[in-house]
């Protein structure tokens, strides 16, 4: 039985991912401080509050809502990193990209289960 939202996997990979997003945009040029490098630790930051704002919700609905917003947000980050990944060829993304497809997959299958 899980008693906390720290115990859970997604949340942990979503933490994860946070350090690596944090780790990839310190290499970005400082004038995309207020640009890219803003907008894609905000939404990375998004994916574990989300996650745990939900798992604390009494109802499964907004728990089932906020799981949902986390998966937004980690589509938002995608884009971004696409993006980037673009503009910023000397950046390596591999390791920020696999974290990022693992808590898209474990969200997708969480939701899942919690619909049911």
């Amino acid at each position: 039985m899980i008693t906390s939202f720290k115990e859970l996997i997604v949340w942990q990979k979503a933490i994860e991912l946070v350090k690596e997003v944090y780790f990839v945009t310190e290499k970005f040029p400082k004038n995309e401080l207020y640009g890219l490098v803003s907008q894609m630790r905000r939404a990375a930051v998004s994916i574990p509050s989300n996650i745990a704002e939900g798992y604390k919700r009494k109802n499964l609905g907004e728990y089932i809502q906020f799981l949902s917003i986390a998966d937004a947000s980690s589509a938002e980050l995608e884009t971004q990193e696409i993006i980037s990944k673009d503009l910023y060829r000397n950046i390596n993304f591999s390791k920020m990209e696999s974290l990022l497809t693992e808590v898209q997959k474990m969200l997708f299958v969480l939701i899942k289960s919690l619909k049911k």
